[in-house]
């Protein structure tokens, strides 16, 4: 069994409130990670990563079809647990640290050419930027620092919308290199 299908058929977390039932995209080829926290209710429902309204808000800040974003080998997304963890008081539970523990790294690994990886979200950050930063928002507003391999963004749930209207500079300074650096390189010929 090659590692997607071990991942997808993963049923380690037995105490989940809905079951385990891993959501993820993932292709040697992607050239975009976006790298998330865990799926919610809808997404585990559907099966689908991003299936709801923070997908739509993230696609609309990288500035991507659904086509695009659906497309493993263009885009690989890798939450830091794959399946819903549940709810607390307020919101998701984090991700469990066990997922990342056991699959992350291989699946890391098989990963050819990833030119971008696009973090949301505290784990994501603390994660792939050794939890250098105190808040995400330090790390959002930090972005140039580790551009253009990787770039820090909140979460884009509907949650976050205070966030965003407290960080007029984010839409403004933030989301416009990144939409071009995404064009460039799903645009890149596959030679390159």
């Amino acid at each position: 069994m090659d590692l997607l299908s071990q991942v997808r058929s993963c049923t380690r977390c037995t105490d989940l409130p809905l079951g385990p039932r891993p959501v993820l995209q993932w292709h040697p080829d992607a050239r975009i990670l976006i790298a998330g926290q865990a799926p919610g209710r809808k997404v585990h429902q559907s099966g689908v990563p991003f299936d709801d309204a923070s997908g739509k808000r993230l696609r609309e800040w990288l500035g991507v079809t659904e086509a695009e974003f659906y497309d493993a080998r263009r885009v690989a997304i890798l939450p830091m647990a794959f399946c819903y963890p549940g709810t607390g008081a307020s919101g998701d539970l984090p991700p469990p640290a066990a997922c990342a523990r056991h699959w992350r790294k291989s699946l890391m690994d098989g990963l050819r050419g990833v030119q971008l990886t696009v973090l949301l979200g505290r784990y994501a950050v603390d994660y792939h930027l050794d939890s250098v930063y105190p808040l995400v928002t330090d790390a959002v507003r930090d972005w140039s620092q580790t551009w253009p391999q990787r770039i820090a963004l909140p979460h884009p749930s509907p949650r976050n919308n205070r966030w965003l209207k407290q960080n007029p500079w984010f839409e403004r300074e933030v989301l416009p290199p990144l939409r071009r650096q995404v064009a460039t390189i799903l645009h890149r010929p596959e030679t390159e």
